[in-house]
């Protein structure tokens, strides 16, 4: 009866861990998933529409399509080449591999606007993770923004390491928090942290020091050569 029990235990314990190692790999799958495999679809998605955009450019002259995309920001401190902005910062939107203008809880202002905040969000992590070395950013990086016509330069002047999720006031055409009490023309990155979590927000701000009209070989400004 012992040696039947002892056999009906260690068959228990082997089948046991024939499911914590189906668990782990399932799980490994999963990670792969969600930190490479998103980033693979979403890139692929992302230079598609980003072709498109080019290619309407390229047509001639035409009113801005805020649907398709607006421009392309440039950020050298990230490394990760040129970012489709698109309207609005959903899960639907984000996960396209591209970045997204707020629209709610405080709508964006545009870049040619003459004063207000250009308030944009992308992941950190999967789908594109195109905002994933925001942490590099420094005080004095550029940040360009590259419209059909016109390059928008601006500089980071303050970060903001975490922030609650909910703190929306970031956003404001005047962001206060950064240290800014006029209005002027500003730009405000913003993402999940830390690093695979979304806990908290990760805030950069910059602003406009300079715009440079683009030529016909859409020659980059210097901060990107």
């Amino acid at each position: 009866m012992a040696a039947r029990a002892r056999s009906r235990i260690a068959g228990a314990i082997s089948v046991f861990g024939e499911l914590l190692i189906t668990a782990g790999v399932l799980l490994g799958l999963f990670v792969v998933y969600s930190l490479w495999w998103t980033n693979v679809l979403a890139d692929r998605q992302a230079d598609r529409q980003g072709d498109q955009v080019r290619d309407r450019w390229a047509g001639g002259p035409g009113a801005l399509d805020t649907k398709d995309g607006i421009g392309f920001l440039h950020v050298p401190a990230m490394k990760n080449g040129e970012v489709l902005v698109k309207r609005g910062t959903d899960a639907k939107t984000l996960n396209g591999g591209v970045a997204g203008y707020y629209e709610k809880p405080v709508k964006s202002a545009l870049p040619q606007d003459l004063k207000g905040n250009f308030t944009l969000a992308a992941h950190r992590d999967g789908h594109g993770a195109k905002f994933h070395n925001i942490h590099k950013l420094k005080d004095g990086d550029p940040i360009v923004f590259e419209t059909k016509d016109t390059w928008y330069v601006y500089k980071v002047y303050e970060t903001l390491p975490e922030t609650s999720k909910y703190n929306v006031d970031v956003l404001d055409q005047v962001p206060k928090e950064s240290g800014r009490t006029k209005p002027g023309r500003y730009i405000t990155l913003t993402t999940c942290t830390p690093m695979y979590t979304s806990d908290y927000r990760y805030i950069v701000w910059g602003e406009l020091v300079r715009t440079e009209k683009v030529d016909k070989d859409r020659t980059p400004p210097a901060e990107l050569r």
